[in-house]
């Protein structure tokens, strides 16, 4: 089924088994409404369990393997586990209180992701962000937030922070805007420690970085900022992700991912190779010492 399982949140995992049991169902020649009705159900609720769209109760999913005629014990104990574990929720969820409802889903989705390619018009990728830089960003346009508000909210991003530390870290390609680098948020030791970890963070091997610079003037991604999650299960269509204010989109319609995928892959062309961006990270730190 998947490696990834241990990592992965309840909406991935309840793809991949829907996606693993709709190809179960197919293979036995059972339709939808035959399905339904032997979990005392609709074809509709077959159909939202097998996209990954409502949770799957065990018993839900024990009756459906049977019923499609599983007969290896071995495989029908590891599928009822993973519909366990797709009820779990995530590691964010102790953080509910800090976290927008929207933004669970995107937490489940990094969690999963294989590569991340990320296009940032405004401010540093949130996975690249250091302690400081993170505080400052918390506080824009939120007056005066209480201090264990604005430590737990640091501390939520900084676990997200893991993806690019854990066994089988997850592969960043961020193409950062210049502008972005040059705001100083949160003042000048701030930016500077920011890019210093942004230097640091070149030599790693599961992290590449391009700046676009201000004198290239328009392209592709003018549009805003934007970041494009692949996944190693079959079952996960690549998705874009685009946040706004107080929502967020997810969009994974073939003609849209081609869209996005073509403007990334325009700004990767545009900007100055990855080879570049350490003395170009080194040139706009100096001017914030000058």
């Amino acid at each position: 089924m998947t490696e990834s399982g241990a990592q992965s949140g309840p909406t991935t995992l309840r793809i991949i088994l829907g996606g693993h049991l709709r190809r179960m169902r197919v293979a036995a020649g059972i339709s939808r409404s035959d399905a339904g009705w032997e979990i005392r159900s609709s074809e509709s609720k077959i159909s939202r369990m097998e996209l990954g769209r409502v949770g799957l109760k065990e018993r839900d999913v024990a009756d459906l393997l049977k019923l499609y005629g599983l007969d290896d014990d071995e495989e029908r104990e590891r599928l009822l586990a993973l519909s366990r574990q797709a009820n779990d929720p995530g590691w964010w969820h102790r953080f509910g209180d800090v976290l927008p409802s929207w933004f669970h889903s995107y937490l489940d989705l990094e969690a999963s992701a294989q590569l991340i390619r990320i296009y940032e018009l405004q401010f540093v990728p949130g996975l690249l962000q250091t302690r400081d830089y993170i505080r400052a960003v918390v506080q824009l346009g939120r007056g005066m937030i209480p201090a264990e508000e604005v430590e737990r909210r640091i501390s939520l991003r900084v676990n997200r922070q893991e993806v690019l530390t854990r066994p089988d870290p997850v592969r960043v390609w961020a193409v950062i805007d210049e502008a972005a680098l040059r705001r100083p948020i949160g003042g000048g030791k701030v930016i500077i420690d920011q890019l210093d970890h942004l230097i640091e963070a070149t030599h790693m091997p599961n992290v590449t970085l391009q700046v676009v610079p201000l004198a290239i003037g328009g392209h592709a991604a003018a549009g805003g900022s934007f970041s494009i999650l692949r996944f190693p299960e079959s079952d996960l269509p690549d998705t874009v992700y685009i946040e706004h204010l107080t929502s967020a989109l997810y969009l994974d319609k073939l003609d849209e991912l081609d869209q996005y995928t073509a403007a990334m892959e325009s700004l990767c062309v545009a900007a100055p190779q990855p080879g570049k961006t350490r003395d170009i990270l080194t040139s706009i730190r100096k001017d914030f010492e000058a």
